[in-house]
């Protein structure tokens, strides 16, 4: 009897392949060919489940911003609400929970090196348009809901929302770009550092 293959599965490889080679290599390295290569497969069966090399890189920033999100919202589940919290435990708990956007070890270094790649190919490339601005967007949404939640649990004063926000938005994607693409200069806990003095440094009610 012929082996059973898992469709989803096989592309979530053929993703993990193109990941792994914009990584090491950058997004330019990235074909058919390469991606066939890294994941152990004939040409033939990664063009079976995917149409070409669009199809296939945006399938892989796809699935880049699907893991981030899920693996935010497990720890989302542990979290204890900021009303039972002082300002320090709540900078100390939100830092915990936003490192998980960080590239603070070798997995989401090379998923924030990935989306770094392909929010500049973005710029240019308008099949990955709409999921760079989604991506910009998440992390801006996040900072948001964050900071709402604060504000209505009197840890942060009113009408500080939008500019807190905007800069805890900033902040993040300032450290990830650092951390990806020069993580010597920018150490893990140098991360976490910065991340922990923003959190504590905002203003008070």
């Amino acid at each position: 009897m012929p082996k059973q293959v898992d469709g989803e599965q096989r592309r979530a490889d053929i993703a993990d392949a193109v990941l792994r080679l914009a990584a090491r290599d950058g997004l330019p390295a990235v074909s058919l060919r390469a991606v066939a290569a890294e994941s152990g497969l004939n040409i033939g069966s990664v063009r079976h489940y995917f149409d070409g090399q669009r199809d296939l890189m945006r399938f892989a920033m796809r699935s880049t911003i699907d893991r981030v999100t899920a693996r935010l919202e497990r720890r989302r589940e542990s979290l204890r609400p900021f009303a039972e919290l002082t300002r320090d435990e709540a900078a100390s708990q939100l830092t915990d929970f936003l490192a998980e956007l960080l590239p603070l070890d070798a997995p989401r270094r090379a998923e924030a090196t990935v989306l770094v790649e392909f929010l500049i190919a973005a710029r240019v490339d308008t099949d990955l348009a709409d999921l760079a601005h989604e991506a910009l967007r998440g992390t801006l949404t996040l900072a948001r809901r964050i900071i709402d939640a604060m504000t209505r649990d009197a840890l942060l004063p009113p009408g500080a929302a939008d500019l807190e926000a905007e800069r805890l938005a900033a902040l993040l994607d300032g450290l990830t770009f650092r951390c990806a693409l020069d993580p010597a200069a920018t150490p893990p806990q140098a991360c976490r550092d910065v991340l922990r003095a923003h959190l504590a440094s905002l203003p008070r009610p």
